[in-house]
């Protein structure tokens, strides 16, 4: 029986984009193997377990969207019908959280 780390058994069987992201939801509880959740992204499993994602961690292209949709909460901001800038070079994540947010 070989054995395999979690956050690699994620991204060979396509659950995760990177070891990087299988990490986040793994460490977020999202994971369950043979229906147990599991949070250490090193434990070593069968590579033929049943392996499930219960939900997305990441609703945003990148994690920056959830800082700012935190802030959006935390402040009360309101983006409906707003219009919004996004004057940066990265990966999209303001503008993403901006328009999921009514702006």
């Amino acid at each position: 029986m070989k054995k395999e780390r979690l956050d690699v058994l994620l991204v060979e069987r396509g659950l995760s984009e990177s070891r990087e992201k299988a990490k986040a939801s793994i460490m977020a509880g999202v994971v369950f193997v043979n229906n147990n959740r599991e949070d250490k992204p090193g434990t070593r499993f069968d590579v033929n377990s049943a392996i499930k994602i219960k939900k997305d961690i990441h609703p945003y292209v990148s994690r920056g969207g959830l800082k700012l949709e935190k802030a959006i909460k935390v402040f009360g901001i309101n983006l409906e019908n707003r219009v919004t800038l996004d004057i940066g070079a990265s990966t999209g994540g303001f503008t993403d959280c901006m328009l999921k947010n009514g702006a």
